[in-house]
């Protein structure tokens, strides 16, 4: 028992109680997204910079937490510890070993690397991330673990080299934000939720119009715009890598999780109208909002996009989202561009006056839709699809 006392002050001294650096990745494109999206659930943002591929911030191990369990733009959060500069691997295993791993990591865990260099002498990325695990290894806090009962838990640690500096960071989210463990249920090629949650924000969604998810497939943009409606954090379904740390504090992690859930809120009727033309892909979604009792906000039918109006469902002007099949979900590529026309055909005739979110299979296609919208390039499957958004006139 002594010998858990000091550490436990430490880790509140030297964690729990000091400001930390954190930076918030994003996909490309999406930091300013992300950056507004930090600013409205008030974290710290005195010092906070949107920069290449993310937002950088600082704040408390608290801050740390709100980040994760809220942001829905965001596809993880890492907290900064260590920064120095090496040019040699000799540099590299004597500051790799002056990091104190025990206020960060859980005994019997050894993490897993993720290197990048840029600009460095030293470029062996799996050279550099053996220094960081060898030191690990013969740290003292793991000297005295068990080695045969190894922890199944794996942090990741990321180490990032630009010009000989090295910055340190630990991942505290685990499985990428965009899982928000809601989905058991899997489609060909589904846009990624942060995706999703990106074109909601950039097309103004709040939660309190009508929004129709005409080709729904796994429901991504119906649920996000769901759990916006209805108030519920990003985060709020799934568990997170902190909750593995030595710092973390699970009576302090439910009192955060309380003050978010008195502001839940339900609905008497839909305002969400997910259909598809796959009866099977209608039924797995039904069972999904059914499990997390989302049904009160999403209503799903089995129905053709062209085969409805949206009078049919609502008598307000609000979004349409739509992620139209291409690439491998259809036969070829002048299926894809003749299906994805037709869309634009059918929404200029049928959605004058509604918001759209609409994806593109590609940039050439959309010089060819009807009504000004503003695009927006995004990585999906290996593919250069384009998220457009904007108003059908």
């Amino acid at each position: 028992m002594s010998s858990e006392i000091p550490l436990a002050k430490r880790v509140k001294r030297h964690v729990i109680g000091r400001v930390h650096s954190y930076f918030a990745a994003t996909a490309p494109g999406f930091e300013t997204v992300c950056f507004q999206e930090m600013s409205a659930i008030a974290l710290p943002m005195e010092n906070a910079a949107v920069v290449s591929g993310g937002v950088e911030f600082e704040g408390r191990l608290t801050d740390c937490y709100l980040a994760n369990l809220h942001l829905r733009t965001a596809n993880r959060i890492l907290m900064r510890i260590n920064q120095f500069k090496a040019t040699g691997f000799r540099q590299i295993e004597r500051r790799a070993a002056e990091i104190p791993w025990e206020l960060y990591l859980p005994p019997n865990s050894l993490p897993q690397f993720r290197t990048t260099t840029h600009h460095c002498r030293l470029y062996h990325t799996a050279a550099i991330g053996a220094r960081f695990l060898n030191s690990i290894s013969e740290h003292e806090f793991n000297k005295t673990s068990d080695r045969n009962n190894r922890s199944s838990f794996k942090p990741t640690i990321l180490i990032r080299g630009v010009d000989d500096r090295f910055t340190v960071s630990i991942d505290s989210s685990g499985d990428p934000l965009h899982k928000r463990g809601l989905k058991r249920h899997r489609g060909k090629a589904p846009l990624r939720e942060t995706a999703a949650a990106a074109a909601l924000l950039l097309a103004g969604y709040r939660g309190d119009v009508p929004l129709i998810d005409p080709m729904c497939g796994t429901g991504t943009f119906s649920l996000e715009a769901a759990m916006m409606a209805k108030n519920i954090p990003a985060g709020w379904f799934r568990d997170f890598a902190f909750g593995r740390w030595p710092s973390f504090r699970p009576p302090q992690w439910e009192y955060l999780r309380r003050q978010c859930q008195t502001n839940f809120t339900g609905r008497q009727t839909p305002l969400i109208f997910a259909s598809d033309k796959d009866p099977p892909t209608c039924k797995r979604l039904q069972k999904c909002l059914r499990n997390y009792r989302l049904s009160d906000v999403i209503k799903v039918s089995h129905q053709d996009f062209f085969d409805f109006l949206p009078a049919d469902l609502t008598d307000q002007i609000g979004l349409v989202a739509i992620n139209p099949p291409f690439g491998r979900r259809l036969e070829n590529r002048r299926k894809s561009e003749q299906l994805f026309l037709k869309i634009c055909a059918r929404l200029k005739r049928e959605y004058k006056g509604w918001q759209l979110i609409l994806i593109s299979p590609n940039k050439m296609l959309t010089k060819k839709v009807p009504f000004k919208l503003t695009a927006y390039p995004i990585a999906h499957g290996g593919l250069k699809p384009v998220l457009m958004v904007g108003t059908i006139a």
